[in-house]
């Protein structure tokens, strides 16, 4: 389906507004982003010369906006050169302008009367055949539609993301009773290829899905602390991932979201036509209630759960609420034990919600009323009770949906202990195990559309226990990182070695694909082997070993099939490396790509810092030493800073990727079918390798400016000693060692300074520090 969505109005500037204009041109299509008109001028419009009919005073709420995507902590626009193609406006002088828009969102304050009004004016403006959307967290998409006419309604539905749209997948689709079907099929492909998203399309009922149940999740966790008297602590320690949640777990989950956020959705289903049992399961806890009337929304005021704050030496100071109290203590994590012992059995779900303990009490009757609710409103609140999984795992990072769940621990099992308490059991749970299914998934169901590995497919050719060879299909072979945090180690180089001899020389392998549906790209080399050579004196296995990494990353560049990498998430160190060498980057548009092996005392040991300074040479004006010297500074520094990039985008204008060799895909889910359809193309255009170059050594001209840069950052604070060593050791390759200022040098005589820096390294003592605490603590160490 052609994208036929150019130009997005998106009523309402506010946070959310302002964010789906970000979205939205983030895609590559323009946005239009109206609000009111401010009733008076307020002192600075006054300062500003500004009066009531100044544009800059009646689109002061939009671009207001508009300022806030810049703010880089909130992270809403992937790159500043988007900014151009959103348009301010406002509601009394533009609202004309929604004729040229082929989707028109609202996104005005969440009040049914305010939602209508909006809705009046949009249908005197809008073209026939525009989509016109609200996005609401749970108010009736019929109701905010009503008095339309039919062609209007036509073409109207609800579109709820969840905040924040850049970083939150799930996006919503809720069609009205008049919907056409093919509207919500243009905008599920919109919404998913363009935009990224993960599409549930949900029926108009309170609070549609993801939020229907993860509310009532939440509430049912509250009562239940109270029920077996828990803390606020374990009943995250019991919530979080041991049963398949994110780090956050419930009450971590809610400060984040907003108390008053949750008051008020909790409120939609409590205000809304359902019987009365149902209004009851939405009460808000009094402990809700408490913090709200408190101000105690969670973290944008400071405290909601749990209150952040610093002491006087700029410690963080972390405090839980207590409810006897009604105060805020010490916080100290708890390790319940049934959690540690959960991990350690094959299926640590059954494992937590049979144990007989009090806590394992509380999580068996947390996950059965999960399960049982999830199941009774499946039927009312969409067409396929997976659509509530996809909701559980794209809104609120599940890892377990509530029928992924119920698989984990058992259907059958988990039934017959839910009838034997006097539950009921929905009657088409019942029906599915009367025919036999024992469960709601096969091995390889997949929720997206896209390649799904798991198991035997698509088919494993080889593996060994740091990476496996698929084959893809139509000739595309894939390798696909499986150790621990897909790090790259000696068994990756074999499996490099495999195919790259004796697949690709083969007719019938037309080209290669690096990826995997981890939860990261790569985070570099295998530190732990590296460490282990360090503590045994072994420096020619460590010598052989990056020799080999710089021999597989060559082979990887020149070799005659292509060769797409599929980045996504983290791209760090060996990895970055291994993306630099490849033909193409089929880049998920959430790639946090760098070279940050100073964190760990070292330097990038695998072509890094060769391939850094050859892409931002290439951005150079000329040859001429003067002009790549501020290239070269630029390379240098972001990998002596252990930069990465904040998103694809920025991976590009740092040179991470190169723009012409860069598809970057919104939805990540997409990426290696994009990247398996990119190595087929560039196969049936008659690819070639690119031809060897050279590199011009700046020599001691650079090094120079490269010290005076580095005491520039120690004096400032921004680095130690330590780090300026490694800096100054980075600057040593990157200027080609002794080679003379103007030498054109090859590729081989960098990797070569490049190993002999790494080795050096490896035997002072503060790498070895660096390394140790990486591997025990997981951070890095600035001594």
């Amino acid at each position: 389906m052609g994208n036929d969505i150019q130009k997005v109005a998106v009523l309402g500037a506010g946070v959310m507004g302002s964010a789906i204009a970000g979205l939205v041109v983030g895609s590559g299509a323009r946005a239009l982003l109206l609000d009111i008109v401010p009733k008076e001028l307020d002192e600075d419009d006054k300062a500003k010369g500004l009066t009531k009919e100044s544009p800059a005073f009646r689109g002061k709420l939009a671009l207001a906006g508009i300022e806030r995507l810049q703010d880089k902590k909130m992270g809403m626009l992937y790159s500043k050169t988007q900014l151009p193609l959103i348009e301010p406006g406002n509601f009394e002088d533009d609202m004309a302008r929604l004729a040229e828009c082929d989707w028109i969102v609202e996104a005005v304050t969440e009040r049914l009367d305010i939602k209508q009004s909006v809705m009046a004016r949009v249908a005197q403006c809008r073209k026939r055949g525009s989509i016109v959307s609200t996005n609401t967290s749970g108010i009736s998409i019929n109701a905010i539609g009503e008095g339309q006419d039919d062609e209007f309604l036509q073409h109207f539905l609800g579109t709820h993301f969840f905040n924040p749209p850049r970083f939150m997948h799930l996006f919503e689709l809720i069609p009205g009773k008049e919907t056409l079907p093919e509207v919500t099929a243009r905008m599920s492909d919109f919404g998913g290829r363009c935009l990224g998203k993960g599409i549930v399309v949900a029926k108009d009922t309170p609070n549609f899905i993801g939020n229907r149940i993860g509310v009532y999740a939440s509430i049912q966790a509250m009562r239940l602390m109270e029920k077996y008297g828990l803390d606020i602590p374990t009943v995250d320690q019991l919530t979080g991932p041991a049963m398949g949640h994110p780090k956050s777990a419930t009450f971590r989950t809610m400060d984040m979201a907003g108390l008053d956020v949750f008051y008020h959705v909790a409120d939609n289903v409590v205000n809304a036509d359902v019987d009365t049992a149902e209004k009851d399961r939405f009460r808000s806890p009094d402990i809700i209630k408490g913090l709200v009337a408190a101000g105690a929304f969670g973290d944008k005021a400071g405290k909601g759960f749990f209150q952040k704050s610093r002491d006087e030496d700029g410690k963080r100071v972390v405090k839980v609420y207590d409810p006897q109290s009604k105060d805020y203590i010490d916080f100290e994590k708890p390790k319940p034990e049934i959690v540690s012992e959960a991990k350690k059995s094959d299926n640590k779900y059954a494992a937590l919600v049979y144990d007989g303990s009090g806590h394992g009490k509380f999580c068996w009757e947390l996950t059965r009323d999960i399960s049982l609710y999830a199941a009774e409103k499946a039927p009312e609140i969409a067409d396929d009770y997976r659509e509530i999984d996809k909701a559980m795992n794209w809104g609120f990072n599940w890892k377990l949906g509530p029928f992924q769940m119920w698989d984990a621990i058992g259907v059958e099992r988990s039934v017959k202990r839910m009838k034997d308490e006097g539950f009921t059991v929905p009657a088409w749970v019942e029906a599915r195990l009367a025919e036999g299914k024992a469960a709601f998934y096969e091995e390889n169901d997949c929720l997206t559309p896209y390649i799904k590995l798991g198991g035997k497919a698509p088919p494993v050719m080889e593996s060994n226990d740091e990476a496996q060879l698929r084959d893809l299909g139509d000739g595309v072979l894939l390798l696909e990182f499986t150790a621990p945090g897909n790090s790259i180690g000696q068994n990756t180089m074999a499996l490099f070695d495999r195919a790259l001899e004796d697949y690709l020389a083969k007719s019938e392998w037309v080209g290669l694909v690096i990826g995997n549906q981890g939860d990261m790209f790569s985070a570099g080399a295998n530190l732990v082997t590296i460490g282990f050579g360090i503590q045994q004196g072994d420096w020619k296995s460590i010598e052989e070993g990056i020799a080999t990494y710089q021999n597989t990353n060559m082979r990887l560049k020149y070799c005659g099939k292509p060769i797409v990498t599929a980045p996504f998430s983290r791209v760090l160190g060996g990895g970055a490396e291994c993306v630099m060498h490849s033909d193409c980057a089929v880049a998920s548009v959430e790639t946090y790509m760098g070279l940050v092996e100073v964190g760990v005392g070292l330097l990038p040991g695998a072509g890094g810092n060769k391939e850094i300074l050859m892409r931002h040479y290439e951005a150079a004006s000329s040859d001429k030493p003067a002009d790549l010297l501020p290239k070269l500074l630029e390379a240098w520094q972001l990998v002596a800073m252990a930069t990465f990039s904040a998103n694809a985008f920025d991976a590009i204008d740092k040179h991470f990727l190169r723009p012409k060799d860069t598809r970057v895909v919104m939805n990540q889910d997409a990426i290696l079918d994009e990247a398996k359809r990119k190595a087929i193309s560039l196969a049936a255009d008659g690819y070639m390798p690119p031809k060897p170059g050279k590199i011009k050594a700046l020599g001691d001209y650079g090094r120079a400016v490269c010290r005076i840069g580095v005491g520039g950052l120690v004096k400032g604070g921004f680095a130690s000693e330590y780090d300026a060593h490694i800096a100054m050791k980075i600057a040593w390759v990157m200027t080609g060692g002794d080679a003379m200022k103007g030498a054109l040098v090859e590729e081989q005589y960098l990797l070569d300074l490049e190993r002999e820096a790494f080795l050096s390294l490896c035997g002072e003592e503060k790498t070895r520090e660096r390394l140790l605490h990486m591997m025990n603590n997981r951070k890095p160490l600035r001594n």
